[in-house]
C-alpha cells in the first residue's frame, strides 16, 4: 500500500528591528540572562504595551514579497496559555484579522506552496534545563516575530526544504531578518499527516514543534511519516497531538495533546489600538522592496547568460549577488567574473556563514579591473588567476602586480617558436601524449608558461603544441 505525505509549515521568523515589539528593550542576540528585559517584557502588573511601528512595516514587506494580500485594518489578540516562558500567561498575537493573507511561494518545479497568513506576535522566553533544574531567560521574550503559515501543500521532504530555503532567502533579501537558524531566528512547527495515494481527504495531523535546523526538519519529517504509516498499517489510529524532535535518538516524542484555536480562548487585546494601513502606505512599502531572489536569478540566466547552477549559487548569498553585479559592470562575458567568485574566492570561504558575510579583502571594482584586462586580452587567464590570489592576499588592486610589460603579452609568432622549443625539450611527454596520455601535455605547457612567466596564452599554446606533436 502506498502512502502520501501531506505537510504544512508554520515558520516563525524573528524580525531584525532594534527594539522589541512592545517596549524599548534591545533585540540583540545573547547577553547575560534576563538583562534584555523590562517590566513590559515580563508582564508586571500595571504595564502597558506599545506596538513598534517598524514591526508592522517589516511584516507587510514580508507579505508583499510572498505575494500576499495586505489588510488595511487588523488588530492584536491575546492567545491564552500557561507555560513558564510566558510570564503574562498569554501571548499577544493575531487571530482572525492577520496583517497578510493568501500568498504563495513558487518552487523550481513551478508548483506553488500557498501561504494562508502572515501575522505578527511576540516571542516567548527561553527555558534552560541543566542537571535536573529548569531556568528561565526572558531576554528573548517580546522579540518581534512573523509567523508564516502555509497550506498543507507540501508532498515531500525535498519540497519542504526548498520552500524553507526560498522563504529564508526572501526574508534576507528584503532585510527583515537575518534568519540565522543557529540563533533561533527561524524556527518551524511541522504539521504532518499521511493518506493513501489517490485519496482527497486529509488524515489526522500531528505537529512537531520548534525545529530549528534544516537537517533536523528533514529527519523529523521522515521519522514522523514512517511512524504514522506504521500505525495505520497496524490498524490503529493517529492521535492529534503535539510532538518534539529528539535529535539524539532521531525520533519524535509526544509533548501534549494538540490544541485547537478554541483552547486558546482568543480575544482582542484591550491595551493595543487597531492597526490601520492606507493603500498609499502599502504601495510605498511595495516600492521600497529590492529585487527579489527569484527575479534576480531569472535575470542572471536570461540577460547575463549564466548557467543555472552558477546563478543559483550567486543568488543564494545576498552579499555575493550584490558583489557580483558590481564586479561584472560593463563586462561582455559576465561568466568570467562569476567564475572568479565561485571558484577562487569561494575556495577561501569554507562555510555558508563565511559566504553569507562575504568579507573579502578586495572591493568589486578591483575584480572588475582584472576581468576587463582579461577581456581586452592584455593578460591571459592563467596570469589573471595568479594575480587574483595576490590581490586577495594583500587587498591591493591589479595595477600593483601587473606592469605595462606584462600586458604586452607574447605575439603568436614568438609563441610558435617557443612551442617548438618546448616539444623538443620534452620529447618523452610528447611521446606519451601520442600514446594517448592526455595529461602528459601538461609538462609541455608548463614549460612554456615558465619560460614566458605566465604571459603566454595557454589555450593557444595547447592548440599549437598538439599540432606540432602530430606533424
Amino acid at each position: 500500500m502506498s502512502w502520501e505525505l501531506v505537510a504544512g509549515l508554520e515558520t516563525h521568523i524573528e524580525l531584525s528591528t532594534k527594539t522589541k515589539i512592545f517596549c524599548q528593550c534591545t533585540t540583540e542576540f545573547g547577553g547575560e540572562p534576563n538583562t534584555h528585559c523590562c517590566p513590559v517584557c515580563i508582564g508586571l502588573p500595571g504595564t502597558l504595551p506599545k506596538l513598534n511601528r517598524a514591526v508592522v512595516e517589516y511584516a507587510v514587506k514580508a507579505g508583499l514579497a510572498t505575494n500576499c494580500r495586505i489588510r488595511n485594518i487588523s488588530k492584536m489578540d491575546r492567545k491564552n496559555y500557561v507555560y513558564p516562558d510566558l510570564p503574562k500567561a498569554y501571548q499577544i498575537s493575531q487571530y482572525d484579522k492577520p496583517l497578510c493573507e493568501h500568498g504563495f511561494i513558487t518552487l523550481s518545479s513551478e508548483k506553488n506552496i500557498n501561504i494562508t497568513r502572515i501575522h505578527i506576535e511576540e516571542d516567548a522566553g527561553k527555558l534552560i534545563h541543566e542537571r535536573g533544574d529548569t531556568y528561565v531567560d526572558y531576554n528573548r521574550g517580546g522579540v518581534p516575530l512573523v509567523e508564516i503559515v502555509s497550506e498543507p501543500d507540501i508532498r515531500s521532504i525535498d519540497e519542504a526544504m526548498e520552500y524553507i530555503e526560498k522563504l529564508r532567502l526572501i526574508m534576507k533579501y528584503i532585510g527583515v531578518s537575518d534568519v540565522k537558524m543557529q540563533e533561533g531566528s527561524l524556527r518551524c512547527d511541522v504539521n504532518i499527516s499521511v493518506r493513501k495515494n489517490g485519496e482527497d481527504a486529509y488524515g489526522t495531523r500531528t505537529e512537531i514543534k520548534n525545529v530549528n535546523s534544516l537537517n533536523f526538519i528533514a529527519k523529523a519529517m521522515e521519522y514522523e511519516f514512517n511512524r504514522q504509516v506504521d500505525i495505520l498499517e497496524s490498524g490503529e489510529k493517529i492521535e492529534q497531538e503535539t510532538r518534539r524532535y529528539n535529535s539524539e535518538l532521531n525520533i519524535t516524542e509526544i509533548m501534549r495533546g494538540k490544541e485547537d484555536a478554541d483552547d486558546y480562548r482568543y480575544f482582542r487585546d484591550p491595551d493595543l489600538v487597531t492597526i490601520y494601513l492606507s493603500d498609499e502606505e502599502i504601495k510605498k512599502f511595495k516600492d521600497d522592496l529590492p529585487e527579489l531572489p527569484g527575479k534576480k536569478y531569472s535575470r542572471f540566466v536570461n540577460e547575463y547568460g549564466l548557467p543555472e547552477a552558477d546563478a543559483s549559487l550567486l543568488i543564494k548569498y545576498k552579499n555575493v549577488a550584490e558583489y557580483f553585479e558590481k564586479a561584472c559592470k560593463n563586462i561582455k562575458n559576465k561568466k568570467t567574473a562569476a567564475n572568479y567568485i565561485l571558484v577562487q574566492i569561494f575556495r577561501r570561504l569554507a562555510t555558508d556563514s563565511e559566504k553569507e558575510e562575504f568579507n573579502i579583502s578586495i572591493p568589486p571594482e578591483y575584480l572588475n579591473e582584472l576581468v576587463v584586462l582579461v577581456e581586452e586580452k592584455k593578460i591571459n587567464s592563467s596570469m589573471a588567476r595568479n594575480v587574483l590570489e595576490k590581490m586577495l592576499d594583500t587587498g591591493k588592486p591589479v595595477k600593483e602586480f601587473i606592469t605595462d610589460e606584462d600586458m604586452k603579452g607574447i605575439d603568436e609568432e614568438t609563441l610558435r617558436k617557443l612551442c617548438g622549443k618546448a616539444v623538443k625539450a620534452n620529447k618523452s611527454a610528447a611521446a606519451q601524449y601520442l600514446a594517448g596520455k592526455e595529461k602528459a601535455l601538461g609538462a609541455i605547457i608548463g614549460y612554456i608558461m615558465r619560460e614566458t612567466k605566465g604571459k603566454a596564452d595557454a589555450a593557444l599554446a595547447t592548440e599549437i603544441v598538439k599540432k606540432l606533436i602530430r606533424q
